[in-house]
């Protein structure tokens, strides 16, 4: 398979002999082509590798420094993962995790090609935790609050969809009993944060998102 068929993989562990173990896993595999840091600078979209016996303030650190050089597409696979630490991850770049005593060279490459990709991959179970958080999170803090995961409130959401229904800024104002003033400006803030063109736009974008 010619190398532009396959995907770059950088290793980075925490360990000499868990970086020399997913190396003996993956060298022989055609789907992929182990590169060293220095290659893989001048490779597009090559994903970076992170294993640790656990997510640690080692891991953490090494997280960083793989996100520091530039890597968009990192895949990490450490032992047990508590919640906290996958959302840390996911913060640190991570978009595929597996656990190690889950993972075969087949899951190796799967979730290299899943990065590679620009898709996400976790465990079923750590999945529907994360998801239960992020429901949780809504219900209990954004909603009483007026606001949404999307970054966007329930005052906005009014007024966009009047814009969609097509009333002008004085008639979404009346119906709502807001001045002209006030209608502008929500919709202001909403182009501003999402940097859309215009009302149209933000239109577009909310309907896209499923927000109206």
């Amino acid at each position: 398979m010619l190398e532009q068929n396959r995907t770059a993989v950088v290793i980075r562990a925490t360990d000499p002999i868990l970086r020399n173990g997913v190396h003996m896993a993956l060298r022989t595999r055609p789907e992929v082509w182990l590169v060293d840091d220095i290659a893989a600078a001048d490779v597009k979209d090559a994903v970076a590798l992170v294993v640790a016996d656990r997510f640690d303030d080692r891991a953490n650190t090494l997280l960083k420094s793989v996100q520091c050089r530039g890597f968009g597409r990192i895949v990490l696979i450490a032992g047990e993962l508590e919640d906290t630490e996958i959302l840390t991850a996911v913060e640190g770049g991570v978009c595929a995790v597996a656990r190690r005593s889950e993972t075969t060279p087949d899951v190796l490459v799967r979730l290299v090609k899943a990065a590679a990709a620009g898709e996400g991959a976790l465990p079923p179970d750590l999945l529907g935790r994360l998801l239960s958080r992020v429901s949780r999170l809504q219900r209990h803090v954004l909603e009483p609050r007026g606001l949404h995961l999307a970054g966007i409130t329930n005052r906005e959401t009014e007024v966009l969809r009047l814009v969609a229904s097509g009333l002008s800024t004085k008639e979404i104002a009346d119906k709502l009993c807001y001045s002209q003033r006030t209608v502008k400006s929500i919709l202001h803030d909403v182009t501003n944060r999402f940097q859309l063109r215009n009302r149209s736009h933000a239109v577009a974008y909310a309907l896209r998102e499923g927000l109206i």
